[in-house]
């Protein structure tokens, strides 16, 4: 019988997660630097987190953390790891422990719960739907441009119109991923773009991009140098509508690649939101592999 308990102290928990975090982001093309960059983020929420042993007649197979905090949708809930030893794995402690966690975050008030998988969960997870994904994928030469496809600076004049486009649809992208409400998500994304380029297309360690064919735009490009040491974030690379299915995507993505090299770093990422399939897909072909997936379940679980 799968059994839990809740831990006073857990720093044999924390290494062992802490390990297992740093490969996945390693496999993911990380370097040693971003890594450590990443798992500081980790350890600042650590300190809050629940971690309960899963034990089997009186011997410990695993470990269940979560959270419950507030956000813009009321109380969430969050499974931020979930273990069982390989020679105890398959029979059963997982949904046990996922059921447990999913109650223990109703007991406080959750009405969502989320989870953030850095490894292959199985079926564990499958009602839970997709939010979105992070990508990554190391740079290691220039890559030859695609399709005639080549990228020039954004200039003053069409940086208003770019920035409205890109608000617009970042909103589009959040409530498709059912993250928020149209209105909320509209907030978040004012705040966010405030926050991300203050000054507008002076602001440093970014470039802007128009990807031209034969001197016609088709497409644009924003990307954050030293997101994270040695990695460019790429916040958006967009065809636009009426170019799309020509092989554009690929050639956005190539050019991303050269502008992530000549800001000086070696792997380029990428969030991709839930329910664009084209785009996971996308990236999933060009060799993108994911760092993190999130998704979440509205609370209380709907009966089987």
């Amino acid at each position: 019988m799968t059994e839990f308990s809740v831990l006073g102290e857990h720093a044999e928990w924390q290494r062992d997660f802490e390990l297992r975090s740093a490969a996945s982001y390693t496999a993911a093309g990380l370097g040693a630097a971003a890594v450590e960059r990443v798992l500081e983020g980790v350890r600042r929420d650590l300190g809050s987190w629940t971690v309960a042993g899963i034990t089997d007649a009186g011997t410990r197979v695993g470990y269940v953390a979560m959270v419950v905090t507030d956000d813009d949708n009321g109380r969430a809930g969050r499974i931020g790891d979930l273990r069982v030893d390989p020679p105890h794995a398959g029979r059963g402690h997982e949904q046990a422990a996922r059921d447990w966690a999913e109650g223990w975050c109703a007991e406080r008030g959750a009405r969502r719960v989320d989870v953030r998988l850095t490894e292959p969960a199985g079926e564990l997870f499958d009602a839970y739907g997709v939010r979105g994904q992070l990508r990554a994928r190391h740079v290691g030469s220039l890559p030859e441009p695609v399709g005639g496809v080549t990228a020039r600076p954004m200039t003053a004049a069409e940086y208003p119109g770019w920035v409205t486009s890109e608000k617009a649809a970042y909103v589009d992208d959040i409530v498709r991923a059912g993250a928020l409400s149209p209105k909320d998500a509209a907030r978040k994304s004012d705040d966010d773009f405030a926050k991300l380029i203050p000054e507008g297309l002076a602001t440093p360690d970014n470039t802007f991009l128009v990807l031209e064919v034969a001197g016609e735009p088709i497409g644009t490009g924003w990307l954050k140098h030293g997101h994270l040491p040695g990695a460019t974030y790429g916040y958006s690379l967009h065809i636009h509508e009426k170019h799309r299915g020509n092989g554009y995507g690929r050639a956005a993505m190539a050019a991303g690649e050269q502008a992530t090299l000549a800001g000086g770093d070696s792997v380029l990422m990428f969030t991709v939101w839930g329910g664009n399939e084209v785009a996971m897909n996308l990236y999933t072909g060009a060799g993108y592999q994911v760092v993190e997936e999130s998704r979440s379940l509205d609370l209380p679980r709907p009966a089987a």
